[in-house]
């Protein structure tokens, strides 16, 4: 697909761990693909550098990222006049950039001591900011970093020095980052593995190194897509069918509905197991409720939405429904059963929305801490795009693609928020995207939404949010820039 007007990203910090995004011109409507930042391995990454560093010289991609790195010490510390600095330098490149970045800060005032690893302090104590620029990339051997008092800062660069890029596995003790400035890529031990619990708020400064990559972090920019418009639209052209919903849990076919029209879709078809008084409280707008609980859903429905509040005694009656049907299904909660997807007759794509104890009963086997490999060993296996939920939400497709959403937070561990974000995913299918898209896409969208939540948030309150934050994407501020 093509993509008319590609939104430019600038690095920048952000609120909540996350980029700051600016766009000149949001896209068009019509044949846009997401985005994302891109996620490498550690020979990915190294060819990618290697590449940049013969296009561009070495000199120029180290002062550039030293330059970023010193750019977030500064917003850190809030200033850097007489503010003091610990910089423990390793002797690669990583090493390099802190080096940099300790003489930018310096020429603004900071008082900078710079360490190298072979004389680092066993504790540093009485500084504003500690930045970690020991080991990154290739770090292969325990490392133990310097303790620092709690109320100090700690930024990394790339990642946290001691441990593994490429599984997220502790070498030693690393320090626990405040913020972690990713160069040119994510890498898995950004979003994986033990490392996360100490790679706190991700930043990220692409400095022009990777143009593309098979796996990738969903970005904000790429709600832009989200809803497509024509002016050929009618009620059958985004329609969805959704199987859900039960007498004791008439609840979960209300959020899955009401995500699905959030989400776009023009018309949904909603199949419940319950008698017709347990849906009173479905939304009439764009919601046909079939009162035959034995007919299949319509052929020209564009997704399909299958499993919340069904119960697990359904199983029977779901797969009779989903037999030799034509469009995208979605699989959630009580349809996550591992004989009716590997038992399937349709061709058609499936998509699979587990949390962690639904993926250990998909799989037999309890959850790892490589939760990439897990969820791509399980999509290829399956078949299927698979989408494991947590704070930091992985979505993988059959062929092996990764994409990331970080936009989670824990009021969406509450009940119900599963059965809109269903909605929403058979929302954007029916909309045009394809499954892998429309799961990371609607992932990152309701994280957003989430984020705007109580702490302890009802899921009925998320589609008004997510309302407000697809209408924020519709179009560009009048200046021509617009943000989420």
């Amino acid at each position: 697909m093509e993509e008319s007007t590609a939104p430019v990203t600038t690095w920048a910090p952000g609120p909540q761990g996350n980029h700051d995004l600016r766009f000149a011109g949001a896209p068009s409507r019509t044949e846009v693909h997401i985005v994302a930042l891109p996620l490498l391995s550690v020979d990915e990454m190294r060819e990618a550098d290697a590449r940049a560093v013969a296009n561009r010289g070495q000199e120029f991609l180290v002062s550039a990222a030293g330059t970023a790195v010193a750019y977030e010490a500064q917003l850190l510390l809030g200033g850097c006049y007489g503010r003091r600095v610990a910089v423990v330098a390793g002797p690669g490149l990583n090493g390099a950039d802190g080096r940099v970045a300790a003489e930018w800060l310096r020429r603004r005032g900071a008082r900078v001591e710079l360490f190298s690893t072979s004389n680092q302090p066993r504790a540093l104590r009485g500084y504003d900011l500690y930045i970690d620029a020991a080991f990154g990339l290739g770090c292969s051997r325990p490392y133990v970093a310097p303790q620092v008092d709690d109320t100090t800062p700690v930024l990394a660069v790339d990642l946290p020095s001691g441990v593994d890029a490429d599984t997220g596995e502790l070498f030693g003790s690393p320090p626990r980052a405040t913020v972690t400035l990713a160069l040119g890529a994510f890498k898995p031990a950004h979003v994986t593995g033990e490392s996360v619990h100490y790679v706190g708020q991700r930043r990220f400064a692409g400095l022009g190194i990777v143009d593309s990559s098979r796996d990738a972090v969903v970005e904000d920019a790429d709600l832009f897509t989200f809803v497509r418009f024509k002016p050929s639209d009618h009620k059958w052209r985004h329609a969805i069918a959704i199987l859900a919903g039960s007498a004791s849990m008439t609840g979960a076919a209300v959020l899955s509905s009401e995500g699905a029209i959030t989400g776009g879709a023009s018309m949904v078809r909603l199949t419940c197991r319950g008698d017709e008084d347990s849906l009173l409280n479905v939304p009439g707008l764009a919601v046909e409720v079939v009162r035959d609980p034995s007919s299949r859903p319509d052929e020209r429905v564009k997704a399909i939405v299958a499993g919340p509040g069904l119960g697990a005694e359904a199983r029977a009656w779901l797969s009779e429904r989903l037999r030799e049907v034509k469009a995208p299904v979605v699989l959630d909660a009580d349809g996550l059963d591992s004989s009716l997807i590997a038992n399937r007759s349709s061709a058609a794509a499936w998509v699979l929305t587990p949390h962690e104890g639904e993926f250990a009963r998909l799989t037999g086997k309890k959850l790892g801490a490589n939760r990439m490999l897990a969820v791509r060993e399980l999509a290829s296996r399956l078949n299927c795009v698979v989408l494991l939920k947590g704070p930091i939400t992985l979505i993988a497709s059959p062929s092996g693609e990764i994409r990331v959403v970080t936009s989670g937070t824990s009021s969406l561990a509450s009940a119900g928020t599963g059965d809109v974000l269903s909605g929403l995913i058979g929302a954007a299918i029916a909309r045009g995207h394809e499954p892998f898209e429309a799961a990371a896409l609607s992932a990152h969208l309701h994280g957003r939404a989430g984020a705007q939540l109580p702490r302890y948030g009802r899921a009925s309150s998320l589609p008004d949010v997510l309302e407000q934050l697809l209408r924020a994407t519709e179009a560009p501020t009048p200046r021509g820039r617009a943000s989420l």
